[in-house]
């Protein structure tokens, strides 16, 4: 019930008006670890396939190997940048943030990460977000924490120094009443991104909250578009 293929990603995408769609790979996290390389090669096969999709450069820091991978699917068209999951993969940010961060400065990456359970708590990627400023960092799923600190994220991006880190909205969470509202009360529209974690939400219900958010409609534009298109540029 909580997963699909690729075709009913882009068909509920499609349903609700969203013309580019950016995946990861679940071969490359699940299960136990996932198998990164061939997860990594079912990214590229998709958008490759599919000309409304992009993906993510899955990067395990444990496995050796899938640096050099990543550094040659960054070059890849389709690539926007670079995904890690802690969780899935089974390290903690605090011990492997210093490899994971200086690599994607160095390439200048965009950097997307689970957040919100031990070893991905977001305040844990502040210091590597402000000691790499190159490299920009989205924390996913606004209000996930498994100590219900529903605003963990958006404490995490107002502690950034140098303003390269944003939230997105792909968590049930972000049904909560009030809580979309209240990210942008603190952070503003421009540093909140639209998510949907597709295909384990229904994404239509997931764009609904944004579209029926109380708030103005130049913030809600800055979410579901603007936002994207400043920090994917040329990807778009």
């Amino acid at each position: 019930w909580m997963s699909g293929d690729i075709d009913l990603v882009r068909r509920r995408a499609s349903a609700s008006d969203i013309r580019l769609t950016v995946v990861s790979p679940l071969r490359a996290l699940l299960p136990y670890g996932g198998d990164v390389s061939r997860g990594n090669e079912d990214a590229v096969e998709v958008a490759e396939r599919c000309d409304d999709v992009r993906f993510w450069a899955v990067l395990n820091p444990r496995v050796m190997e899938t640096y050099v991978q990543v550094e040659e699917l960054l070059a890849h068209p389709g690539c926007v940048g670079i995904k890690i999951h802690p969780r899935e993969h089974q390290y903690d940010i605090r011990e492997w943030g210093d490899p994971v961060f200086e690599f994607s400065a160095n390439r200048n990456a965009l950097v997307l990460t689970h957040s919100g359970h031990p070893g991905s708590d977001p305040e844990d990627f502040i210091p590597y977000t402000n000691r790499y400023p190159q490299a920009t960092l989205i924390l996913a799923h606004l209000g996930n924490d498994h100590e219900g600190e529903y605003a963990r994220q958006m404490h995490a991006v107002r502690a950034s120094v140098h303003g390269n880190v944003y939230v997105d909205t792909s968590s049930m969470k972000s049904m909560m009443s009030g809580l979309v509202e209240s990210a942008v009360e603190m952070l503003g529209p421009d540093r909140i991104l639209f998510g949907t974690d597709s295909p384990l939400y229904f994404t239509a219900s997931q764009k609904a909250r944004i579209e029926h958010a109380e708030i103005d409609d130049a913030d809600k534009r800055a979410i579901l578009f603007d936002n994207a298109a400043r920090l994917l540029g040329d990807e778009l």
